[in-house]
């Protein structure tokens, strides 16, 4: 069961490009996707920690000062109105420019820039394993990059799809300091509140949304925010609580490869056969990324300690 809702909530995810893509053709603009997906999905989660408050967890900071407390929610809010705004902005402009599987396969080499990000900052080591598994993603992506010579590409939008996989990295890292303080439903609604609030805010300044779209435009938004925002992150969480963080990162995977597949199945798109081979590389390294045996994980974190591992944990509270 935890590995199909691990899998269930890479397809939802997945699932998004494709909706999107759907959404533009009916009219609706990056600016009115962003802020209808993320003000439904925090009312969504909003009410889903209200009518089930276990999944609030313990109060943010536990028994720490109220400042504190304040503090996490803070970031946590942060996360959201900076963080994870902008790389949503960035990947939803990078979609009205390009192929929907083409964005998929640039946006996930963001595993791979955490790696190598979380060695640099020190809170993580570098073994032959992963290095090669680092050298192989870098091969794979400039096979991707390379291999895209068609229609599809748009040199504009890969540099914006890789400015998301970028932003997403920092967010990753940043939100592995407020992880481990607050329950993951908790985490994420606030990270949708403050990301809607950046949104609407730059609507007030900006003149308003265009929200004239017809029933169409709203099916497709309704089917962002819900399926691939709120389903896919409860599934995550629920398939993350029975088979652990590595496990379920690795499930995530399967995220890329349903984009490609839908957008093959219902917007005619296709990769080329370096593209698909670049894919799999980075695919594969991030699979062995994730693989660490059970005691060099127990050893790498002492009793208490907070999770370090900046590739799994954090990220289906942002994505």
């Amino acid at each position: 069961m935890g590995a199909a809702l691990c899998l269930l909530s890479a397809a939802c995810f997945g699932a998004m490009a494709v909706f999107g893509k759907l959404a533009y053709d009916a009219g609706v603009s990056p600016t009115a996707l962003l802020l209808v997906r993320f003000g439904l999905a925090a009312v969504l989660l909003g009410l889903v920690l209200l009518t089930r408050p276990g999944l609030r967890g313990a109060a943010p900071g536990g028994g720490r000062p109220a400042t504190r407390r304040g503090r996490v929610v803070a970031v946590a809010l942060g996360l959201g109105a900076i963080g994870y705004a902008t790389q949503a902005s960035l990947y939803f402009s990078a979609l009205k420019l390009m192929d929907a599987s083409l964005l998929a396969l640039i946006l996930y080499t963001y595993p791979v820039l955490v790696t190598v990000a979380a060695v640099l900052l020190g809170r993580d080591r570098l073994s032959p394993r992963r290095g090669a598994a680092l050298v192989a993603a870098s091969g794979g992506t400039l096979l991707v990059l390379h291999g895209a010579g068609g229609a599809g590409f748009h040199p504009l939008g890969a540099l914006l799809a890789f400015a998301a996989a970028v932003t997403y990295t920092v967010y990753i890292l940043v939100s592995d300091t407020v992880v481990h303080r607050l329950a993951p439903v908790a985490l994420s609604a606030l990270v949708m509140t403050g990301a809607a609030g950046t949104l609407g805010a730059r609507a007030l300044v900006t003149g308003g949304v265009d929200l004239s779209f017809g029933w169409r435009g709203w099916f497709w938004l309704a089917a962002i925010a819900v399926i691939s925002t709120v389903v896919a992150m409860l599934a995550f969480f629920a398939g993350l609580k029975r088979t652990g963080p590595s496990t379920a990162a690795i499930l995530s995977t399967f995220e890329p490869v349903v984009t490609a597949a839908l957008a093959t199945l219902t917007l005619g798109e296709a990769l080329t056969p370096a593209q698909l081979a670049g894919g799999a590389l980075v695919l594969a390294s991030v699979a062995v990324l994730q693989l660490r045996p059970g005691g060099a994980r127990a050893r790498e974190r002492a009793p208490g300690q907070p999770a370090r591992d900046g590739l799994t944990e954090p990220t289906p509270a942002s994505r």
